[in-house]
């Protein structure tokens, strides 16, 4: 390790039905990372929302791992500790600089804002979008209104909370009648498809709606779309680039959790067999929706190509997967940034986001 390394902090787990997600995807970030010029710190979130420091080594990132107790850890949000204090033996409370934070944290609790606030407090540099791009890009409703709003096309939705749903049920099944089968039920703030159906009959709306609800109290219906599933990955700050298109191709009734980490058998066709017109039409809706919802280092933004040739855009992943067989890395890789080099690219446009965000005053 060098002298003028830089120490970063790779928190991962965190309190969220994405936490498995997170641990493959934070065990490829560790391994990316050169010894030569990172001093990587592995930070474990637990199921219970412990924070924990774990030993520089890839069995920190295996499941069902046990933390030492000595090593427990709360992030402080004073500016003045940068960084984390760690609860030693007999309660002695120890500093623990770094340079920066890398979250690698999947859905709610992480991926939502909720950290993002908690670094901002801190005046810590990290990596990925911020608060605001955060908290939108979660709330697929949210979401969807800001796409509408500069101009993307989005599928017909329709969303309902839990209290409305207790007081209110006959009206939303009525309106549900009106929709063309099939559609889908989503939780509204969650990823990796956890907690997604795909209804066909009515029969089956109101236990994919108890399903949903388990996972949120705020319910999104999609109407389905036909057409090829794109996914662009976006890369920058104020200028930010999009990768070539992939393509998913599922070979289930859709592109669900456990297809994409369990069984791994959708095709992912990187990249998409396209037309150029349409590989540059969903390149520029993809930095489109990014910047919509301002987003800054990365997403993955998913899309529809329907017959007649439109970009539907669906969603956007501020924080997406990075495990080895994700479809982000796997886009950059094919339009020439290699993995290590996009994780060093994703630093650097951490460090710059922040240092500009330092010429921001704070008093009168």
């Amino acid at each position: 390790m060098r002298k003028n390394s830089i120490k970063i902090a790779v928190i991962f787990g965190g309190r969220s039905a994405e936490h498995d997600v997170s641990l493959r995807s934070a065990e490829s970030v560790f391994r990316a990372m050169s010894p030569d010029r990172y001093e990587v710190v592995p930070v474990l979130i637990t199921r219970e929302g412990a924070w924990y420091r774990m030993p520089p080594e890839i069995s920190s990132f295996a499941p069902g791992v046990v933390p030492k107790e000595t090593d427990r850890l709360l992030f402080s949000p004073d500016p003045t500790h940068r960084g984390f204090l760690q609860i030693g033996e007999g309660g002695e409370i120890l500093s623990m600089y770094v340079d920066l934070v890398f979250p690698v944290l999947h859905g709610t609790h992480g991926e939502d804002g909720t950290l993002q606030g908690l670094l901002e407090l801190a005046n810590m540099p990290y990596v990925g979008c911020g608060v605001l791009a955060s908290a939108v890009g979660m709330d697929k409703v949210l979401m969807k209104c800001a796409f509408r709003d500069n101009g993307l096309s989005v599928g017909p939705f329709f969303w309902f909370l839990r209290s409305e749903w207790e007081q209110d049920r006959d009206s939303i099944l009525e309106s549900m009648l009106r929709r063309p089968f099939p559609f889908f039920v989503k939780p509204a703030n969650l990823g990796s498809s956890v907690g997604i159906s795909r209804v066909t009959c009515m029969e089956d709306f109101e236990a994919a709606v108890s399903l949903a609800f388990s996972y949120d109290r705020k319910i999104l219906v999609e109407d389905a779309i036909q057409g090829r599933e794109l996914e662009v990955a976006v890369l920058g700050n104020d200028a930010p680039v999009a990768s070539v298109a992939g393509e998913v191709i599922a070979h289930s009734n859709f592109y669900d959790y456990e297809e994409k980490y369990i069984r791994d058998t959708a095709e992912l066709i990187i990249p998409a067999d396209l037309e150029p017109v349409h590989n540059e039409t969903a390149g520029k809706a993809a930095v489109t929706a990014f910047r919509a919802v301002d987003g800054s280092g990365l997403a993955r933004v998913d899309m529809f190509l329907t017959p007649d040739g439109e970009i539907v855009v669906n969603e956007i992943n501020t924080l997406p997967g990075f495990t080895s067989i994700s479809m982000y890395p796997k886009l950059w890789e094919a339009s020439g940034l290699a993995y290590d080099c996009l994780v060093d690219k994703l630093v650097v446009l951490a460090m710059e986001r922040y240092e500009i965000k330092q010429l921001v005053r704070t008093d009168r």
